[in-house]
């Protein structure tokens, strides 16, 4: 029995499981302070996972890391989120205060390993997780292992800087098509209005109450879902952002699934997939463009915990016993 941790910068969650895809045995979701730091979030570790290792027979820990790490040494990298971090060794952590062994990984990372053993791209050889939030993450399953592991980054797409203009390290498909990106881009043309969009801008002011600040991608979604059509412009180009990334993925990588989750995915068919297609179907090298699947995800809010116990039972257990 393993325990499967997911660290981010807004929630923490704990699974007990087998790592082989079944229902967890048991499941904790907690809320996190962020500005209180990592030594919080260790303290929660430690008390929660201290009462499950009480209630279950639980022989090792797979972590998913909300930032990037170094898991062939055990060591956090940094968290964009949350303070404390820098360069904490997790594993040997883990090992001190839980008295258990620990492997790490990149939360998309093990989400892709978990999408790609048990979920949208089960029983594919090749598989490729996007995961479109708050940013744009990406990982590669090959044979059911998680690709780079030696590596301090593997798979991020979202660090793609589109066009040879794009000199600055900020200038990423992450900067253009994050869900944040798509809040600012609709805050711009609500204050900038051109010519016939005012119906447009006054749906979105009452979606947000008339506080700009407030305005969310998933507004912008619903709004586009609704017919707004300065809404679906701004998305258009959100999918044209990402599909020319996942264009460049599935030319180098030609994986057999491209599975593309996170909060901007939930927009839907219409708005967000149907586009996204077309605008990847564009960019990609021809010969490829009906070889592959792109897909939502399976495994909802679960899935990093999921891909945290197939991380554990990959390394712990010698595999898929």
């Amino acid at each position: 029995m393993f325990l499967g941790i997911e660290i981010g910068g807004t929630k923490l969650q704990l699974g007990v499981g087998d790592g082989s895809g079944r229902e967890f045995v048991a499941f904790e979701h907690r809320p996190i302070a962020a500005e209180e730091g990592a030594g919080a979030i260790l303290a929660q570790i430690r008390q929660v996972a201290g009462e499950l290792r009480q209630a279950y027979p639980i022989t090792a820990v797979g972590f998913g890391f909300g930032g990037p790490v170094l898991p062939d040494q055990g060591r956090v990298i940094t968290s964009h989120q949350v303070a404390g971090w820098d360069g904490l060794p997790l594993v040997s952590w883990c090992r001190e205060k839980l008295g258990l062994p620990a492997a790490l990984g990149n939360d998309c990372d093990v989400a892709a390993l978990a999408e790609a053993r048990f979920g949208a791209g089960q029983g594919r050889r090749t598989v490729f997780y996007v995961t479109v939030g708050t940013g744009i993450g990406g990982g590669l399953v090959i044979d059911g292992k998680s690709h780079g592991g030696g590596r301090p980054a593997v798979a991020e797409i979202g660090h793609l800087r589109p066009g040879l203009d794009a000199e600055s390290s900020q200038s990423t498909v992450e900067s253009m098509a994050a869900g944040p990106a798509i809040a600012a881009e609709a805050r711009r043309r609500a204050v900038h209005v051109a010519p016939g969009d005012q119906p447009w801008v006054d749906d979105l002011l009452g979606r947000c109450h008339g506080d700009l600040d407030e305005l969310t991608a998933r507004m912008v979604g619903e709004a586009a879902n609704a017919g707004n059509e300065m809404a679906r412009h701004i998305l258009q180009a959100t999918c044209r952002v990402l599909g020319w990334a996942i264009a460049q993925v599935e030319t180098v990588v030609s994986p057999d699934v491209i599975v593309v989750g996170g909060g901007v995915s939930l927009i839907g068919e219409e708005c967000f997939f149907t586009p996204l297609r077309q605008h990847v179907a564009k960019y990609v090298f021809p010969p490829l463009r009906d070889t592959f699947q792109i897909v939502p995800p399976q495994l909802g809010e679960q899935v990093v915990v999921n891909g945290a116990l197939a991380l554990a039972r990959l390394q712990f257990s010698g595999g898929d016993r």
